[in-house]
């Protein structure tokens, strides 16, 4: 599968962009894995026009983890362009390596963006995603433009048969849908019976990228299998669970499915994870920001709430350290938490 000239190969399966997760330090990990492209946090389009530091920041890629999409949102016009641009000169405005692809979120359902028009918000307007998306596209001739969506709003305006064909004709260079509705949020089962629809389109001719509770690799398998769809999106399960990259991609390519990973082996990869963070944002800042991922890696153990507490309440990194190889000689001995225990 092709984004552009950028060849991710057969049956890829990417990260999907999660505020406050997807980080460089996640990001790498998650590349590491087997992802076959990552993609930053939201990046904010007022922020970027705004020059907002901490916006800025978020475009910050580095060399190990391309090929890497920036994601922008907004609703204004003028602005999401604006953002494009910046995104295209990521490299020069923020450092690092840079944007290989800029997408486009249409696809969040939280209140505080899609209740002002962004997000998933803009699939009430239809017409406007779509003016968006092409002044996107020929603002930035030389970068790939990609799109990441819903069904729809509601049960009643699942448009994204349609809106697909928009897109594609506008010159966007892939597609990933939700298969939710901005209204269903996270709640319930993902309908990828559209996302079939979609892909099964005699017009469609970009590579469709299917999202939605892919939580283990068999779910992976059958995504590709049953709605052939080009490749995966991975989102909230891979939270505490970046290994599930390695878990699907080796189903996809032998198809044997590898057993769970040791508590040893998660305690190897958090502490991996935890250097990352402190070397990329400092020791305040790293450890505050692993916070959301240390008791992640270890949901499912039994009698751990004591040590759990201690991961997220301490602010000292070597006692951080301490606690993770705690948790290798306490519980490494032990099987696994059952599958599911991981992710969100």
């Amino acid at each position: 599968m092709k984004i552009g000239n950028i060849d991710l190969g057969y049956r890829p399966v990417t990260l999907a962009p999660m505020e406050d997760v997807t980080d460089a330090s996640f990001r790498i990990l998650c590349r590491e894995a087997g992802a076959a492209m990552v993609t930053t946090e939201f990046v904010s389009s007022d922020g970027l026009v705004r020059d907002v530091s901490k916006t800025i920041a978020k475009m910050r890629t580095l060399e190990e983890e391309a090929p890497v999409a920036v994601q922008i949102y907004g609703s204004l016009p003028e602005a999401m362009v604006d953002a494009a641009k910046m995104a295209d000169k990521a490299a020069q405005l923020a450092g690092g390596h840079g944007a290989d692809v800029i997408d486009i979120n249409f696809g969040c359902p939280v209140s505080k963006i899609a209740g002002r028009g962004a997000g998933s918000g803009m699939m009430r307007e239809p017409d406007k995603l779509v003016a968006i998306t092409e002044a996107i596209v020929k603002a930035v001739p030389g970068k790939p433009v990609t799109v990441k969506t819903r069904l729809g709003w509601d049960e009643n305006s699942k448009i994204i048969v349609e809106l697909a064909e928009r897109l594609q004709d506008v010159g966007v260079a892939a597609l990933t849908i939700h298969g939710r509705t901005r209204c269903q949020m996270y709640k319930g089962e993902a309908d990828w019976t559209l996302i079939g629809e979609v892909k099964n389109n005699p017009r469609m001719r970009i590579p469709i990228i299917g999202n939605g509770d892919i939580n283990s690799a068999q779910k992976a398998l059958e995504a590709f299998e049953r709605y052939g769809v080009d490749g995966i999106m991975v989102g909230r399960a891979s939270f505490g669970h970046p290994w599930i990259f390695t878990e699907i991609r080796h189903l996809l390519d032998t198809g044997e499915e590898l057993p769970a990973m040791s508590v040893k082996d998660r305690v190897a990869l958090a502490k991996r994870h935890f250097q990352l963070s402190l070397d990329l944002k400092g020791p305040v800042t790293g450890v505050y920001e692993m916070r959301r991922h240390l008791s992640c890696y270890f949901k499912g153990l039994r009698d751990f709430k004591e040590t759990r507490i201690k991961l997220v309440t301490s602010k000292d990194p070597e006692e951080i350290i301490a606690t993770l190889d705690y948790v290798a000689e306490r519980w490494g001995s032990e099987a696994p938490p059952a599958e599911g225990a991981y992710g969100l």
